[in-house]
């Protein structure tokens, strides 16, 4: 089977191709791709070259990762499904992660139409959805769930976020969810001005920490998006006993932590990563219910044919490019 596909040709170069994909299988489900959404954290660290997988960084020997498609979410109409898929029929509005492709450093690809997947990377949304391109960053709204939900703590207590990224975004309106007085930390004004009420936001670039808002309270928790362990030192000298650290953000090689240092406050280090059904389904349930906003997030749109043109806003607007979808 042919279709399209973003590869990332070699280092810092994309381009919409033609690729093969594999027939489908009696446990494979065919989605029509409406919406693919950009994770420009992740996919620009692959873009970029640093990474061999997910969570591991390319070192001295190994092969070069490309040409690769790049990504891992998107949504369509369900095309066909094989005879072993339960659970879904032709005409549904579903949810694809990861879906197969041929002849490219990696077998699964993330922006590609059409999607043939394996029933455990395809999840059915609610019939009622009207807005499909809502749910298309459902993978990353769930790590941003999953930061949200790692750490007990109190109501009304300071949790700190690090990072205006969608991760971060998602985290901070996970933790306000749960009554937590959330400060969103980052570096672009445009990208903090997406955030709702009541999460408080922080420009580090206008003023320090230390004598800031931050440290009128004790923080509770602190939620590292972007692996910004510097500032993470900051805050700590201001964190609570028994508080919490939720290290999320890509360390590379430069991921040391000294336990010895957390545990003279008892910290509780959480390393969320990737996902799981449960989270998947927990995070659909929560963008349906309305209190886990995508749609505001959404600052740019590009056909699937123009990806080059949306890394490049990716990469030279910085300060108000955040959600990029992918029309197909």
């Amino acid at each position: 089977m042919k279709g399209n596909a973003v590869v990332f040709t070699e280092r810092n170069q994309v381009a919409y191709q033609t690729v093969d994909i594999p027939e489908p299988g009696d446990h494979d489900v065919v989605v029509d791709v409406r919406h693919s959404w950009i994770s420009p954290g992740t996919e620009s660290s692959f873009l970029r070259g640093e990474r061999i997988a997910g969570e591991r960084p390319c070192k001295e020997g190994d092969p070069s990762p490309f040409p690769h498609a790049a990504g891992y979410q998107k949504v369509g109409i369900v095309r066909q499904v094989g005879r072993a898929v339960t659970g879904l029929k032709v005409g549904d509005k579903a949810f694809v992660a990861m879906s197969k492709v041929s002849g490219l450093f990696f077998a699964e690809a993330g922006h590609i139409q059409p999607s043939v997947s394996a029933q455990d990377q395809v999840w059915k949304l609610p019939d009622d959805v009207e807005d499909l391109a809502v749910y298309a960053g459902l993978v990353l709204a769930q790590v941003g769930y999953n930061c949200g939900t790692r750490s007990a703590f109190r109501a009304g207590e300071r949790a700190v976020v690090i990072g205006d990224g969608l991760v971060g975004h998602w985290a901070a309106q996970t933790l306000a969810h749960r009554g937590a007085d959330v400060v969103m930390l980052g570096r672009h004004d445009a990208r903090l001005g997406l955030a709702e009420q009541p999460i408080r936001t922080f420009n580090m670039k206008r003023a320090s920490i230390a004598g800031s808002c931050l440290t009128s309270d004790e923080i509770a928790v602190v939620v590292d998006t972007v692996g910004a362990m510097e500032t993470f030192r900051q805050l700590q000298l201001y964190m609570k006993r028994d508080s919490h650290l939720v290290s999320a953000g890509y360390l590379g090689t430069e991921g040391l932590i000294d336990i010895q240092k957390l545990r003279e406050q008892e910290i509780t280090l959480h390393t969320p990563s990737g996902w799981t059904d449960e989270r998947m389904e927990a995070t659909l349930a929560a963008i349906h219910d309305g209190w886990l906003k995508t749609k505001p997030l959404i600052t740019h749109r590009f056909s699937a044919a123009a990806a080059a043109e949306a890394w490049e806003e990716i990469r030279t607007n910085r300060d108000s490019c955040l959600g990029v979808l992918l029309d197909w």
